[in-house]
């Protein structure tokens, strides 16, 4: 073994030669060698055998050993030691603990720290670091982590410091596992970053200086960012409009929060060639926190990037509000037409004869930007920019008739592609004329959200009139259904499985189960069918729906299933997210039914910042879990993709589509909150995209298979007096007779008022109250109203076919229950039993 220098580390882990283990060995041999001549003649050989034996097993140990690397030799030994004196002479203190007590290893630099000249002075971190609140929270994470096995580092301000004095010290202390030395080792490495945190606060007070003489210059100033984002602004200029410059930003300011009215689009419009500085003087109206105009000129200067990008803007903002000073007379007269000219909503531009925009207002800067990128280097009819060719037409001759000085020029309805979608606008014309050259005035009106509105309430009268056609539908023949499910049900139970008409009865029901999931799906599209959302893992949903999805694909079609990971959860409604992936799946069979295909399920989270990715306006900024549905079928041409979602809207042959499985798919993605999108390329297939919104569950709440989450028979009986409330004799004669039979009393009316009647009759001793929403003479809600302002406090449990949302926002603020038809004796009585108070459920 090598030679090493004196170090003042501690090391636990080195060990020097022992004589006492040498002496141990040499008397061994001695002792074998003496027991030779002692023994008797007969077994020597023997013995020598055994004592050969037993030295050669342990040479091939040491061998054994020394592959490997148990024994060292002087060239290894001299390695580690390099190894270790990097490690003892490093500037940082670095100590190895095992568990949370005993201290491994500690350089130099650390025992420093500690004040230690010996193990006997060495400290833990957790105990080399104690003062006020904020250090031993730090040191408590760093300790956690330790425990926990992970890395952590925290910084920690201390007073006075380690190496004592006045002021104080900067410390940076990481921890990190160390599993080649022990499950329990872990490296802790202290720097003193005093020093450094001296050197950053230095900068910083230069920083503020110069922040401070801008603050209080005699003009105001701000940047911009190409976002509209206002990152900062100077003292005078928030004083001026009222802002706290701690919320400027951090999202408290922006341009369109800063400029009065459309005045943000006309800074916005400001463009230049690559590597070009362009500044503007622009006349507007800031806007202050209070709401009150201030009138500026703008110093606007931007810089634009050899890509031609246009970067963060800097200006410089004059106020030229009165201030009690003479002005004269003309120029303030300026600053007011420019104040309303860049002030005014409605869209005005000038042009010349050759139809250049000479001059525009804010307005028009923010409906037509490309117009005004291309009119500053003055091209002719940049105006027509981004308009089909017929809307085109149409402007150009009402713009050449009004410089022809034509004064009845007709208004020109228009659509175009700008900014987030498509827009339309009407545009009006007149003639001007300056200084003997003729030209036009332009005044237009953004019609955008009129004609969203116009198409908005068409498509809802449409919908409200089928969803109104759908209630009543539901309403009667939930009745119906309700009471030959029921019926059912008491034939059932009085039938063995045995029985011949056992399965016909079984027959019967599982058809008039089947018709309500045509009465749901005629719900579906409009938005008012009864949903039973729950917790859902959709890979776990989508894998075990795999194998229906095999069969309705067929045989020509390939079908395929990719989840991502750690998918978050949802709260749907398991029966109609099936529905929507089964009816989107058999679209796509039906689009390639020629050549056959292949369709393919995806599922992935979808975080809020990816959201802008999609390029769907309707698409609010959230974190969502994607299912996505693609086929290689014929996709769907532009004029049909349009109308997909409409309700009976179909291109299948008759007899072959109803119309309704996309409009199903529709409402009941909207229902549950999330949003459906299309995209289609004829001849490549077709995508859906469904992003339904995250749902972060309570423990309570955690999915589980249907096999974990089997109940046992429960016990169905029970105590109580319940008022039956239903003006469908059939079902309230099932409801009653299945109440009764289970020890419940039970007590009928027909109508809301019949209730009352019963209510008064029996003194308000009524545990539960079973109602239908939908009666003759007063309804259900309006019952429910009544029963409170009388001072009946009893459950109340709602019977329908609406959804539940579809009433409850009628009803006042209280406890209820809800149940939808069609329903069966097991879910009335699971659902009585569950609103029924404690005490009864304890009889």
């Amino acid at each position: 073994m090598t030679d090493r220098t004196a170090s003042s580390a501690y090391d636990r882990n080195e060990r020097p030669g022992s004589a006492g283990l040498v002496l141990t060995l040499a008397l061994a041999i001695s002792a074998v060698f003496g027991a030779y001549f002692l023994v008797p003649t007969t077994i020597a050989p023997r013995f020598v055998m055994f004592a050969l034996a037993l030295f050669g097993v342990a040479g091939v140990f040491f061998l054994f050993a020394y592959a490997v690397g148990l024994v060292q030799f002087s060239a290894r030994a001299l390695r580690n030691d390099v190894t270790r004196e990097i490690a003892n002479s490093a500037a940082e203190g670095l100590v190895v603990t095992n568990g949370d007590r005993q201290i491994i290893y500690a350089n130099a630099a650390y025992m420093d720290l500690c004040g230690a000249r010996d193990a006997a002075g060495l400290q833990m971190v957790e105990r080399l670091f104690s003062g006020p609140p904020e250090v031993s929270e730090a040191i408590y994470r760093l300790a956690q982590a330790a425990r926990a096995g992970t890395a952590h580092v925290e910084e920690l301000r201390l007073s006075p410091p380690l190496t004592g004095g006045s002021g104080v010290g900067w410390y940076r202390i990481t921890v990190r596992p160390l599993p080649q030395a022990g499950a329990q080792a872990r490296l802790w490495r202290v720097a003193d970053v005093t020093g450094e945190r001296q050197r950053q606060e230095g900068v910083f007070q230069e920083l503020q200086h110069a922040i401070d003489f801008l603050d209080h210059a005699p003009a105001g100033f701000f940047s911009a960012a190409p976002d509209g984002s206002v990152p900062y602004m100077n003292k005078t200029l928030a004083n001026w409009l009222g802002y706290d410059l701690t919320q400027v930003g951090s999202g408290g300011a922006t341009l369109a929060s800063l400029v009065a009215h459309d005045g943000a689009a006309l800074l916005a419009a400001v463009s230049g060639a690559p590597g070009e500085v362009r500044s503007e003087q622009i006349d507007l109206d800031l806007r202050c926190r209070d709401g009150r105009p201030l009138p500026v000129r703008l110093m606007h200067q931007v810089a634009f990037g050899q890509d031609g990008a246009a970067g963060a803007s800097r200006t410089l903002v004059l106020n030229r509000a009165a201030d009690g000073k003479p002005e004269e007379g003309l120029r303030a007269a300026e600053v007011r037409l420019a104040r309303f000219f860049n002030s005014t909503p409605m869209a005005i531009a000038t042009l010349d004869g050759e139809g250049r925009v000479q001059d525009s207002n804010a307005a028009f800067a923010r409906l037509l930007p490309k117009a005004l990128k291309s009119g500053q280097a003055k091209e002719p009819w940049s105006l027509l920019l981004g308009l089909g060719e017929r809307d085109a037409d149409a402007l150009r001759k009402a713009v050449q008739d009004a410089i022809d000085g034509r004064s009845d020029v007709k208004p020109v309805n228009v659509s175009f592609e700008e900014g987030a979608g498509p827009r339309s606008a009407r545009f009006f014309v007149s003639p001007v004329e300056d200084g003997g050259q003729k030209g036009a005035t332009i005044f237009a009106l953004d019609t955008t959200e009129q004609r969203k509105l116009q198409e908005e309430f068409a498509q809802s009268q449409k919908m409200n009139a089928v969803g109104q056609l759908a209630g009543g539908i539901a309403h009667d023949f939930n009745n119906m259904l309700t009471a030959i499910i029921g019926y059912s049900d008491f034939l059932l139970s009085s039938h063995r499985p045995t029985d011949p008409s056992f399965k016909d009865i079984r027959q019967i029901k599982a058809t008039a189960e089947r018709a309500a999931g045509l009465t749901r799906q005629l719900l579906a599209f409009s938005r008012r069918q009864t949903l039973r959302p729950q917790v859902l893992q959709l890979g776990d949903a989508l894998s075990e729906l795999q194998m229906l999805l095999r069969r309705v694909v067929g045989e020509k079609n390939e079908l395929e299933l990719r989840h991502g990971r750690d998918l978050w959860f949802v709260k749907a409604d398991l029966t109609q997210f099936e529905q929507v992936v089964i009816n989107l799946v058999v679209n796509a069979r039906d689009a390639m039914a020629d050549a056959g295909g292949r369709v393919q399920i995806r599922t992935r989270n979808v975080s809020k910042s990816e959201c802008a990715g999609f390029e769907e306006p309707q698409l609010p900024a959230a974190d969502y879990v994607l299912v996505e549905v693609e086929d290689t079928g014929a996709g769907i041409p532009p004029d049909v993709m349009e109308k997909i979602f409409e309700p009976f809207f179909t291109t299948k042959e008759v007899g072959k589509g109803t119309g309704l499985g996309l409009s199903t798919v529709f409402g009941i993605v909207k229902q549950s909150g999330g949003f459906i999108f299309a995209s289609s390329e004829v001849g490549k297939g077709t995508v859906f995209r469904i992003f339904l919104p995250r749902y972060i569950p309570e423990a309570k709440e955690t999915p589980q298979k249907e096999s974990e989450s089997a109940k046992p028979q429960g016990d169905y009986t029970g105590q109580g007096v319940i008022l039956l409330v239903e003006d469908e004799d059939a079902v309230r004669a099932i409801g009653a007779r299945s109440l009764k039979t289970r020890g419940f009393t039970v007590l009928e009316a027909a109508t809301g008022l019949e209730a009352l009647d019963v209510v008064e009759e029996v003194g308000g001793k009524i545990d539960l109250i079973v109602s239908d929403v939908v009666m003759p003479e007063m309804d259900g809600p309006a019952m429910y109203a009544e029963l409170r302002k009388r001072g009946v406090t009893a459950k109340v449990i709602f019977v329908s076919g609406y959804a539940e949302e579809a009433f409850a926002k009628n009803l006042p603020e209280g406890e209820f229950g809800f149940l939808p038809k069609p329903f069966s004796i097991k879910q009335l009585v699971e659902t009585v039993k569950a609103h029924l108070p404690a005490p009864q459920e304890d009889k």
